[in-house]
């Protein structure tokens, strides 16, 4: 087995007033040649955007992305026509393909909008461009890990052009629970703690820290406090 530990605080953080964002990987104006990607996966930033501001329209391509709300209304729109809200309990996915451009802005005037925005290298490029949304139901999530991702578009969650799977779970103090993951001989799993304590391959991870573990079938967590837990299991080869 290997791991490598990214603590909360050792992220790149940016403020430009409207945005304030930490970036677990070399992102935008943050680079460190040690943390570009995390096998497939590229891109982990932390958002919060202030009342009424946001991302203007602008382009991607050949990029899988997942946006996470954690707190407040986020207003998508794109080029495909889509115009949507995503909140607390939604996950929304693009594959950007031969080209998409989309803006994202905070539905409301007197408060942030915080949310995740994840990009996984895709398996195939220059795929037409869609869009996905779903909301979760919360007891799903309760002291087991829900998929909110996968390769497949008929099963559980959102689907990308990629051999990866991710869980969220919400745990109870004093729970334990295994991951398997689900093609060990090519993937890693990254763990992201987004609130509590959890430990697991013997470390103790806080609040936004992150655990990538390889060259492993099955990984054990035990939550010492409530805790709210994403895993992202992606293809390590780069």
């Amino acid at each position: 087995m290997k791991t490598i530990l990214h603590p909360a605080e050792s992220r790149g953080h940016a403020n430009h007033g409207w945005l304030i964002s930490r970036h677990t990987f070399s992102f935008a104006g943050y680079y460190d040649p040690e943390r570009i990607q995390f096998g497939k996966l590229r891109v982990l930033n932390d958002d919060q955007v202030a009342g009424g501001k946001g991302f203007g329209t602008h382009p991607h391509q050949n990029m899988e992305i997942i946006s996470i709300p954690l707190e407040g209304d986020l207003e998508h729109k794109d080029s495909m026509g889509n115009t949507t809200l995503i909140r607390e309990g939604d996950i929304q996915v693009m594959s950007a393909g031969t080209g998409v451009s989309h803006s994202e802005y905070n539905k409301n005037e007197d408060k942030p909008v915080k949310f995740l925005q994840i990009w996984v290298l895709p398996n195939k490029k220059d795929v037409t461009p869609r869009y996905d949304q779903i909301t979760l139901k919360k007891e799903n999530l309760h002291n087991q890990f829900f998929q909110i991702l996968s390769p497949y578009a008929d099963d559980d969650g959102v689907w990308i052009y990629q051999n990866a799977w991710f869980h969220l779970a919400n745990l109870d103090e004093g729970v334990k629970l295994a991951y398997q993951l689900k093609d060990p001989q090519n993937n890693g799993l990254y763990v992201f703690v987004l609130e509590g304590e959890v430990s697991t391959v013997n470390l103790d991870l806080q609040k936004r820290d992150g655990l990538g573990i390889w060259e492993v079938d099955k990984v054990d967590f035990n939550a010492k406090s409530a805790t709210q837990l994403l895993l992202m299991e992606v293809p390590m080869d780069s």
